[in-house]
């Protein structure tokens, strides 16, 4: 009978192989134990890099760390502080092309005060004009000695009996001698052109006293009407100016067409033409041949028949018959012929038929006095442009506008200052 195997317990470590050949138990202890002596087997660090090799791929937006890199960082901060020196000096160069730009206009606003104020006392003008000199910059012009353009407006230019409402000259290519804008001596301009008005305004206060107003009345001419007293009584005055040339330098008026209206009864013209003289109107002479009693006094005045051209023998059936004087006196053209009577002629010798169509003779009688010269001095002007002591300055062309009339003028070669 067999007795049972106790199993043996072994507390000691072997370092041989156990009988037999088979290898003894080795305890977990003692292969961590070994791992952490052995230096070259390290399977945690290979386990941390395998796994950063994992996170780590090609094409990740991060970069493996690398040593701070002082000169780097060094670059950066200069790139970005040498922006405010930029900065400053881009101030800088508009702060000093303000203060050029300023030094400019205050350069051309006293060449202009200056060439006003020369202006102003060879002109011998009231008030200095207006002067704009063009082209930027100035100083760059004054140092090459040439302007570009400059521009003079002179108000009320007095001219014989008119005064200019505004004279506007544009000088061009203009050659300037002087040292700097205090020290201009003269300019040489090479071509001007300009523009002299003389308004509407102007020629209603000075030519007609606040009594006759001046308006277009077609290319060239001009129409003047207004009132005039004679012999005690308004007349109302209208006459037709036309505006010409007058050699290369002045403009001269001529006027014509002149007619006197008394009321609505008669029509004055001075002369001895035809159609000049004291008519009667067409209403008036149409109210007459209403009226018996007028229109027999007329008829029985043969210089009143002879100038009509009525027949005598017909004056005589009309006046010894009503119903014939009707039927003459209202024809077309009794009307007519009426009206081209000449009264001035008749009042001479019948005055007293004047006053039966209502007519004052001494009213007839001053108008009569009154010449065509006369009445046409009330309403001519002319005027010149100066001659200048260089150069040459011509009249263009002379226009009739709303608001006046325009003389356009040019030059060339005009030598100024001293």
């Amino acid at each position: 009978m067999r007795t049972p195997h106790t199993p043996t317990h072994h507390t000691a470590h072997s370092d041989g192989p156990a009988p037999g050949g088979v290898p003894p138990a080795q305890s977990p202890y003692d292969e961590l134990a070994a791992l952490a002596d052995d230096p070259a087997e390290e399977p945690l660090d290979d386990f941390l890099a395998e796994d950063d090799r994992v996170q780590r791929r090609p094409g990740d937006g991060e970069d493996p760390w690398e040593p701070p890199n002082h000169r780097r960082r060094g670059r950066r901060r200069n790139r970005a502080t040498g922006l405010p020196t930029l900065f400053r000096l881009v101030v800088w160069l508009l702060t000093v092309a303000c203060l050029v730009a300023l030094a400019d206009r205050w350069a051309l606003l006293y060449a202009e005060r200056q060439a006003a104020d020369r202006l102003k006392d060879r002109l011998h003008l009231t008030a200095a004009p207006e002067v704009r000199i063009g082209g930027f910059p100035f100083l760059t012009q004054l140092a090459a000695r040439r302007l570009d353009s400059v521009e003079v407006t002179v108000p009320d230019v007095p001219a014989e009996r008119v005064t200019l409402t505004q004279v506007t000259a544009t000088a061009r290519d203009i050659r300037v001698d002087g040292d700097g804008p205090t020290a201009v001596r003269g300019a040489l301009v090479r071509r001007v052109h300009g523009q002299v008005l003389l308004s509407f305004a102007d020629m209603n206060r000075e030519l007609g006293a606040s009594q006759v107003s001046f308006s277009a009345h077609g290319p060239g001419r001009i129409r003047a009407v207004g009132a005039l007293r004679v012999a005690g009584n308004d007349v109302r005055v209208r006459a037709d100016a036309r505006v010409r040339r007058e050699g290369e330098r002045g403009i001269t008026t001529s006027v014509d067409g002149m007619r006197l209206d008394i009321g609505d009864l008669a029509t004055y013209r001075p002369g001895t033409g035809r159609a000049e003289g004291l008519h009667l109107t067409r209403s008036a002479a149409r109210r007459i041949s209403r009226e018996a009693d007028k229109v027999r006094a007329m008829l029985g005045v043969p210089e009143i028949v002879h100038r009509m051209g009525v027949p005598q023998r017909t004056v005589n059936a009309a006046l010894d018959d009503e119903d014939r004087l009707h039927r003459l006196t209202g024809a077309p053209r009794f009307l007519h012929r009426l009206t081209r009577v000449n009264l001035v002629d008749v009042a001479l010798a019948h005055p007293e038929v004047l006053k039966r169509l209502g007519l004052d003779p001494s009213l007839l009688t001053s108008l009569s006095k009154l010449t065509r010269p006369q009445i046409a001095d009330r309403f001519r002007f002319s005027f010149k442009i100066p001659n200048p002591p260089s150069g040459e300055l011509r009249l263009d062309r002379v226009a009739v506008g709303k608001d006046g009339i325009h003389v356009y003028v040019g030059g060339t070669g005009l030598l100024l200052g001293e």
